[in-house]
Protein backbone atom coordinates (compact mmCIF):
# COMPACT_ATOMS: atom_id res chain seq x y z
CA UNK A 1 0.00 0.00 0.00
CA UNK A 2 1.34 3.75 -0.95
CA UNK A 3 2.13 5.71 1.71
CA UNK A 4 4.07 8.76 2.91
CA UNK A 5 3.89 11.53 5.95
CA UNK A 6 5.44 14.83 5.70
CA UNK A 7 5.87 17.40 9.43
CA UNK A 8 6.41 20.91 9.45
CA UNK A 9 5.68 23.85 11.71
CA UNK A 10 3.26 27.24 11.17
CA UNK A 11 5.57 30.10 12.07
CA UNK A 12 2.58 32.87 11.30
CA UNK A 13 -0.61 32.75 9.24
CA UNK A 14 -3.04 34.95 7.71
CA UNK A 15 -6.86 34.33 6.46
CA UNK A 16 -9.32 37.01 4.64
CA UNK A 17 -12.76 36.47 2.90
CA UNK A 18 -15.48 39.05 2.76
CA UNK A 19 -17.04 40.14 6.25
CA UNK A 20 -14.19 37.95 8.01
CA UNK A 21 -10.82 40.43 7.74
CA UNK A 22 -9.79 40.23 11.57
CA UNK A 23 -8.40 37.17 13.50
CA UNK A 24 -11.25 37.47 15.91
CA UNK A 25 -14.06 36.76 12.84
CA UNK A 26 -12.29 34.11 11.65
CA UNK A 27 -11.63 32.50 15.29
CA UNK A 28 -16.20 32.88 15.58
CA UNK A 29 -16.24 31.68 12.20
CA UNK A 30 -13.88 28.17 13.16
CA UNK A 31 -15.89 27.97 16.35
CA UNK A 32 -19.46 28.22 14.59
CA UNK A 33 -19.11 28.10 10.73
CA UNK A 34 -21.29 29.68 8.36
CA UNK A 35 -21.45 30.88 4.72
CA UNK A 36 -19.10 33.14 3.44
CA UNK A 37 -20.27 35.18 0.74
CA UNK A 38 -20.30 39.03 -0.47
CA UNK A 39 -18.64 40.39 -2.89
CA UNK A 40 -15.67 42.57 -0.98
CA UNK A 41 -12.72 43.12 -2.25
CA UNK A 42 -9.44 42.94 -0.17
CA UNK A 43 -7.69 46.30 0.10
CA UNK A 44 -4.05 45.01 -0.56
CA UNK A 45 -2.88 48.16 0.37
CA UNK A 46 0.94 47.27 0.23
CA UNK A 47 0.44 46.45 -3.24
CA UNK A 48 1.63 49.56 -6.23
CA UNK A 49 -1.92 50.83 -7.41
CA UNK A 50 -1.03 49.83 -11.07
CA UNK A 51 -0.50 46.20 -10.33
CA UNK A 52 -3.31 45.68 -7.53
CA UNK A 53 -5.93 46.92 -10.53
CA UNK A 54 -4.95 44.02 -12.45
CA UNK A 55 -5.66 41.50 -9.83
CA UNK A 56 -9.35 40.56 -9.79
CA UNK A 57 -11.23 39.58 -6.16
CA UNK A 58 -9.92 36.31 -6.29
CA UNK A 59 -6.49 37.51 -7.00
CA UNK A 60 -6.57 40.40 -4.19
CA UNK A 61 -7.69 37.82 -1.62
CA UNK A 62 -4.44 35.58 -1.86
CA UNK A 63 -2.43 39.28 -2.69
CA UNK A 64 -3.95 40.08 0.87
CA UNK A 65 -2.55 36.98 2.75
CA UNK A 66 0.21 36.53 1.41
CA UNK A 67 1.64 40.20 2.31
CA UNK A 68 -0.27 39.71 5.64
CA UNK A 69 2.11 36.51 6.51
CA UNK A 70 5.21 37.61 5.07
CA UNK A 71 5.46 40.85 6.90
CA UNK A 72 7.70 42.25 4.49
CA UNK A 73 10.67 39.40 4.73
CA UNK A 74 11.68 38.56 0.87
CA UNK A 75 13.57 35.41 -0.49
CA UNK A 76 11.25 33.43 0.15
CA UNK A 77 9.45 30.51 -1.91
CA UNK A 78 5.66 30.36 -2.65
CA UNK A 79 3.31 28.25 -3.23
CA UNK A 80 -0.14 29.24 -4.43
CA UNK A 81 -2.70 26.76 -4.79
CA UNK A 82 -6.19 27.18 -5.86
CA UNK A 83 -8.74 24.70 -7.46
CA UNK A 84 -10.72 26.94 -9.75
CA UNK A 85 -7.59 29.80 -10.23
CA UNK A 86 -9.07 32.56 -12.25
CA UNK A 87 -11.67 30.66 -13.93
CA UNK A 88 -14.46 33.79 -13.99
CA UNK A 89 -11.45 35.89 -16.47
CA UNK A 90 -11.34 32.09 -18.69
CA UNK A 91 -15.15 32.05 -19.31
CA UNK A 92 -14.81 35.67 -20.35
CA UNK A 93 -11.87 34.85 -22.70
CA UNK A 94 -13.81 31.93 -24.20
CA UNK A 95 -17.05 33.27 -24.60
CA UNK A 96 -15.19 36.10 -26.96
CA UNK A 97 -13.19 33.65 -28.69
CA UNK A 98 -16.89 32.23 -29.38
CA UNK A 99 -18.13 35.98 -30.48
CA UNK A 100 -15.15 36.62 -32.73
CA UNK A 101 -14.24 39.22 -30.19
CA UNK A 102 -10.22 39.65 -30.08
CA UNK A 103 -8.80 38.56 -27.13
CA UNK A 104 -7.15 41.10 -24.41
CA UNK A 105 -3.28 39.95 -24.14
CA UNK A 106 -3.67 41.20 -20.37
CA UNK A 107 -6.60 39.51 -19.78
CA UNK A 108 -5.29 35.79 -20.76
CA UNK A 109 -2.18 37.28 -18.71
CA UNK A 110 -4.36 37.55 -15.47
CA UNK A 111 -6.33 34.43 -16.17
CA UNK A 112 -3.24 32.18 -16.28
CA UNK A 113 -3.01 29.97 -12.75
CA UNK A 114 -0.09 31.24 -12.01
CA UNK A 115 -0.98 35.11 -12.19
CA UNK A 116 -1.37 36.33 -8.64
CA UNK A 117 2.19 34.57 -7.80
CA UNK A 118 3.33 36.43 -10.67
CA UNK A 119 2.10 39.81 -9.75
CA UNK A 120 3.21 39.05 -5.97
CA UNK A 121 6.79 38.37 -7.22
CA UNK A 122 6.61 41.38 -9.59
CA UNK A 123 5.36 44.07 -6.95
CA UNK A 124 7.57 42.61 -4.49
CA UNK A 125 10.80 42.95 -6.54
CA UNK A 126 11.51 39.12 -5.21
CA UNK A 127 12.91 36.65 -7.38
CA UNK A 128 12.42 33.82 -5.09
CA UNK A 129 11.00 30.57 -6.89
CA UNK A 130 7.12 30.05 -6.89
CA UNK A 131 5.12 27.64 -7.27
CA UNK A 132 0.89 27.19 -8.70
CA UNK A 133 -0.82 24.21 -8.01
CA UNK A 134 -4.34 22.91 -9.04
CA UNK A 135 -4.84 19.54 -8.09
CA UNK A 136 -8.35 18.80 -7.49
CA UNK A 137 -10.12 19.08 -4.15
CA UNK A 138 -6.76 17.48 -2.43
CA UNK A 139 -5.00 20.94 -3.87
CA UNK A 140 -4.12 22.02 -0.44
CA UNK A 141 -2.47 18.46 0.38
CA UNK A 142 -0.61 18.13 -2.42
CA UNK A 143 1.12 21.98 -1.94
CA UNK A 144 1.74 20.84 1.45
CA UNK A 145 4.21 18.28 -0.15
CA UNK A 146 5.45 20.32 -2.25
CA UNK A 147 6.27 22.79 0.20
CA UNK A 148 7.58 20.36 2.65
CA UNK A 149 9.87 19.17 -0.23
CA UNK A 150 11.09 23.09 -0.73
CA UNK A 151 12.09 22.62 3.30
CA UNK A 152 13.74 19.28 2.74
CA UNK A 153 15.89 21.06 -0.21
CA UNK A 154 16.94 23.52 2.16
CA UNK A 155 14.52 26.37 2.47
CA UNK A 156 14.48 28.15 5.59
CA UNK A 157 10.49 28.70 5.46
CA UNK A 158 8.14 28.51 2.66
CA UNK A 159 4.76 30.48 1.96
CA UNK A 160 1.78 28.58 1.36
CA UNK A 161 -1.28 30.44 -0.35
CA UNK A 162 -4.69 28.53 -0.55
CA UNK A 163 -7.40 30.35 -2.22
CA UNK A 164 -10.48 30.13 -4.17
CA UNK A 165 -13.88 31.36 -4.83
CA UNK A 166 -17.81 29.94 -6.50
CA UNK A 167 -17.41 28.94 -9.98
CA UNK A 168 -19.19 31.11 -12.28
CA UNK A 169 -22.74 30.93 -13.01
CA UNK A 170 -21.85 28.82 -16.48
CA UNK A 171 -20.12 26.20 -14.64
CA UNK A 172 -21.91 26.20 -10.80
CA UNK A 173 -24.06 23.27 -12.06
CA UNK A 174 -20.22 21.34 -12.24
CA UNK A 175 -19.65 22.14 -7.92
CA UNK A 176 -19.22 19.37 -6.20
CA UNK A 177 -19.25 21.73 -2.43
CA UNK A 178 -20.72 24.56 -1.18
CA UNK A 179 -17.87 27.22 -2.81
CA UNK A 180 -16.95 29.93 -1.15
CA UNK A 181 -14.66 32.76 -0.85
CA UNK A 182 -11.88 32.80 1.03
CA UNK A 183 -8.04 32.85 1.43
CA UNK A 184 -5.39 32.10 4.06
CA UNK A 185 -1.52 31.51 4.32
CA UNK A 186 1.05 29.78 6.39
CA UNK A 187 4.64 30.71 6.38
CA UNK A 188 5.87 26.84 7.02
CA UNK A 189 9.00 25.81 8.52
CA UNK A 190 11.03 22.53 9.59
CA UNK A 191 8.93 20.98 11.99
CA UNK A 192 9.81 22.72 15.68
CA UNK A 193 7.46 23.15 18.34
CA UNK A 194 3.35 21.95 17.64
CA UNK A 195 4.49 20.09 14.22
CA UNK A 196 1.59 19.45 12.00
CA UNK A 197 1.58 16.06 10.44
CA UNK A 198 0.08 15.36 7.15
CA UNK A 199 0.00 11.58 6.17
CA UNK A 200 -1.63 9.64 3.48
CA UNK A 201 -2.30 6.13 2.17
CA UNK A 202 -4.41 4.38 -0.28
CA UNK A 203 -8.14 3.66 0.01
CA UNK A 204 -8.81 -0.42 0.21
CA UNK A 205 -11.69 0.94 -2.18
CA UNK A 206 -11.87 4.28 -4.11
CA UNK A 207 -14.02 6.96 -2.11
CA UNK A 208 -17.22 7.75 -4.44
CA UNK A 209 -17.55 11.97 -5.02
CA UNK A 210 -19.76 13.21 -2.36
CA UNK A 211 -21.78 17.01 -1.93
CA UNK A 212 -19.78 18.83 0.90
CA UNK A 213 -20.80 21.29 3.61
CA UNK A 214 -17.66 23.73 2.43
CA UNK A 215 -14.68 23.55 -0.11
CA UNK A 216 -11.97 21.61 1.64
CA UNK A 217 -9.95 24.39 1.96
CA UNK A 218 -12.09 26.20 4.31
CA UNK A 219 -12.30 22.78 6.12
CA UNK A 220 -8.42 22.35 6.57
CA UNK A 221 -8.21 26.41 7.55
CA UNK A 222 -10.74 25.47 10.31
CA UNK A 223 -8.57 22.22 11.23
CA UNK A 224 -5.71 24.66 11.96
CA UNK A 225 -7.75 27.42 13.86
CA UNK A 226 -9.66 25.40 15.71
CA UNK A 227 -5.84 23.41 16.95
CA UNK A 228 -7.75 20.38 16.33
CA UNK A 229 -6.10 17.08 16.81
CA UNK A 230 -6.86 15.22 14.15
CA UNK A 231 -8.43 15.52 10.65
CA UNK A 232 -9.20 12.89 8.43
CA UNK A 233 -10.81 13.15 4.30
CA UNK A 234 -10.90 10.17 2.14
CA UNK A 235 -11.22 11.68 -1.12
CA UNK A 236 -10.73 9.39 -4.34
CA UNK A 237 -7.87 6.57 -3.87
CA UNK A 238 -6.57 8.65 -1.17
CA UNK A 239 -6.91 8.67 2.69
CA UNK A 240 -5.75 12.12 4.10
CA UNK A 241 -4.72 12.39 7.99
CA UNK A 242 -4.13 15.34 9.18
CA UNK A 243 -2.50 15.41 12.87
CA UNK A 244 -1.45 18.07 15.31
CA UNK A 245 1.50 17.01 17.82
CA UNK A 246 1.70 19.45 20.20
Amino acid sequence: MHAGEVRFSIASHAAWAPALTTPAAWSEWAAAPFRIAGGDDAPVRDMPAMLRRRAGSLGKMALEVAYQCLDGRTGVPTVFVSRHGEVARAVDLLGDLASDTPLSPTAFGLAVHNASAGLFSIARGDRANHVALAAGPDGVEHAVIEACGQLADGADMVLLVAYDCPLPDLLAQFQDCDEQPYAWAWLMVPPGDAPVSLGWSACAEETAPASAAMPVGLEILRFHLNGQDVLERRSGPWRWLWTRNG
